[in-house]
């Protein structure tokens, strides 16, 4: 299912185009770990949603979450999208899912068909009895003007599935569906162990800006400074509320700037030589296949984040092909590749290659917790990756959706 990113490859010197896909290392699957004190301190946010049973660490200080990225197909998704999810859960045995974006896309001519796309990547969630949660990517409204249900109302269909955790997000404050979830420690019932902050990055950039059109620059959107700020007033208060900073990770669908300069060790550099120094000072493993694309404008989260110290890593997708992660002063920025078999991948017979999830080991150390992060693939789970299109039916709408 093609994507709406621009597929111009660029000069060379000026990085690689969207499906240059030129693989520049080959350590996908290692994995990249952040301890205590990595960062520094920070706090925040609204409540967490009720569930049947509330997140918590378990006994042991260990607490997992389970990331897809880029579902993103229509009502007759490809069946090893579901396959590959079904198995991730299994294996890992998640205690959270993030959906984190573009989980569905164009294609669906009705309101039906959209809750079918939407209903068969929850699905898997659900028949295991997993909480999960979702965050907004650039296509997930491309079925609206034929399904007719935007963002808000996809909202809502996903909060009536019994597993999920979403809430519809604080008025006020751009996007949809932004929010803190907390997870309890072990040590108190009532004490934060660990937020997990959901943005929505966005769709596209407005035509023009003050009479001027943005042509030469990146069409994707940003995050608003009112997120920001909504971040930094919600980080403030879970630390009142704990009397401490509560650690944290980030998700958002669009990647910042800064994971492209964590890339390449700095802003003008773009070449393998500024690589490898950016690999030694920043602990970079895994793939970039395809240039980073963030929205015209840098967010000021980042500043943000580093200023609160709570946030452990921001983790995106959006650039299906790309799956590394590195240690940015303090904060992991990392990439989860993409989980659905009907969007692109890479060139030719490796199409489907990185298909794949990422994976949080979070373990409560005292006041912090440490983060190890890696990535799973579907060929570790024998899923077949012949470079082609599977479309499944349907899976059956659950009573009332």
């Amino acid at each position: 299912m093609p994507d709406t990113h621009d597929t111009t490859a660029q000069p060379a010197g000026d990085g690689i185009g969207r499906r240059g896909f030129i693989a520049t290392t080959g350590l996908g699957a290692a994995a990249v770990a952040l301890g205590a004190g990595a960062a520094t301190a920070g706090p925040a946010g609204p409540a967490a949603a009720a569930s049947p049973t509330p997140l918590r660490f378990g006994s042991d200080g260990r607490f997992r979450i389970v990331q897809f990225n880029d579902t993103q197909d229509d009502e007759r998704t490809d069946r090893r999208t579901v396959e590959l999810m079904g198995a991730v859960l299994d294996d890992q045995q998640p205690d959270l899912v993030v959906m984190n974006g573009d989980n569905i896309t164009g294609g669906c001519a009705d309101e039906r068909e959209m809750r079918q796309a939407m209903n068969n990547v929850v699905d898997p969630m659900e028949r295991r009895r997993v909480p999960w949660v979702i965050t907004f990517g650039n296509h997930d409204e491309d079925s609206t003007p034929q399904g007719g249900l935007d963002e808000a109302d996809m909202l809502e269909v996903y909060r009536s599935y019994r597993y999920n955790l979403n809430q519809p997000g604080p008025k006020g404050v751009t996007g949809t569906g932004n929010m803190a979830l907390s997870i309890g420690s072990r040590r108190s019932r009532r004490s934060d162990g660990f937020t997990v902050y959901l943005l929505d990055g966005g769709r596209y950039a407005p035509e023009t800006i003050a009479g001027q059109d943005l042509a030469g620059y990146p069409t994707w959107d940003w995050l608003r400074m009112n997120q920001v700020e909504w971040y930094c007033r919600t980080s403030r208060e879970i630390e009142r509320r704990n009397r401490r900073p509560v650690p944290a990770l980030m998700f958002v669908h669009i990647p910042l700037w800064e994971h492209r300069f964590m890339w390449f060790g700095g802003v003008d550099g773009r070449n393998g030589g500024n690589h490898e120094l950016a690999v030694q000072r920043h602990g970079i493993v895994g793939e970039r296949n395809e240039d980073e694309c963030p929205g015209p404008f840098n967010s000021g989260l980042f500043s943000a984040v580093l200023d609160r110290g709570d946030v452990r890593g921001i983790f995106c997708g959006h650039d299906h092909v790309n799956t590394y992660v590195g240690d940015y002063y303090g904060v992991l920025l990392g990439y989860a590749g993409n989980t659905g078999f009907g969007t692109y991948g890479l060139p030719g017979a490796e199409r489907n290659r990185l298909r794949g999830a990422r994976v949080f080991d979070l373990t409560e150390a005292g006041d912090d917790v440490e983060v190890e992060t890696r990535m799973v693939f579907a060929a570790d789970y024998g899923i077949d990756l012949t470079a082609d299109d599977q479309p499944m039916e349907p899976l059956p709408l659950p009573r009332g959706r």
